[in-house]
């Protein structure tokens, strides 16, 4: 079940439960395994960690060039987890990653105050929220629109399975906030199916390792 706008107060959990930084990436159709070998990882060599592991790790290794993550299964995605981690908000890696399939992802840092939202379908980018720049489309006079200047980053086709969405968030919230204060989460569930929760982040067991940058 997809929760309403109205229901604020788990984002601020999930925010909470992750800490200063998070990168939450939702991929159609894989294998945790998959994932990995698509990042040029080696199913292998990654182990099996709790949230509260995965991030104890994070933490420890943080130097600003953060490759780890964790992957799970849930339902019919594939969702990487990262405390601190930007891989899903890479475009050079996403694009390829999105190959044949739906990925969705949602970035936030507090202490930079920065949000990065993506909806990728096969290679192209249908929709985005860019740090400082805004939502690539949003709804106007109940109809989809191009916001960003440069529609040759886009695919040719208008995000509209988001229009309903947005007319929500822009009844509960007249002046639109970040994404990580509500907007991701419910994008991100539209697109996904996936409630995300605490419950969800904490309960599950991942599959977890660091990519080699070079």
């Amino acid at each position: 079940m997809i929760a309403t706008p109205e229901d604020t107060t788990r984002f601020r959990d999930v925010s909470s439960v992750m800490g200063h930084g998070y990168c939450f990436t939702y991929v159609h159709g894989l294998t945790s395994e998959e994932v990995v070998t698509r990042l040029g990882g080696r199913p292998e060599e990654f182990t099996p960690m709790t949230l509260e592991e995965l991030s104890g790790v994070a933490y420890s290794r943080h130097d600003g060039k953060n490759m780890l993550f964790g992957v799970v299964v849930v339902g019919d995605w594939a969702l990487l987890v990262e405390p601190l981690g930007s891989l899903g908000v890479t475009e050079e890696i996403i694009v390829p990653l999105s190959a044949g399939t739906r990925l969705v992802s949602q970035y936030y840092r507090d202490i930079k105050g920065m949000d990065y939202f993506y909806w990728i379908e096969d290679g192209k980018i249908r929709f985005e929220y860019m740090n400082q720049d805004g939502y690539s489309h949003w709804i106007d006079d109940g109809e989809i629109q191009l916001k960003f200047p440069y529609p040759e980053h886009y695919s040719e086709e208008m995000p509209d399975e988001l229009a309903g969405t947005m007319e929500r968030i822009d009844s509960v919230y007249p002046e639109l906030p970040y994404p990580h204060e509500g907007p991701a989460f419910l994008l991100a569930e539209c697109l996904t199916g996936i409630t995300l929760t605490p419950q969800l982040l904490e309960e599950s067991t991942y599959l977890c390792g660091d990519l080699n940058p070079g």
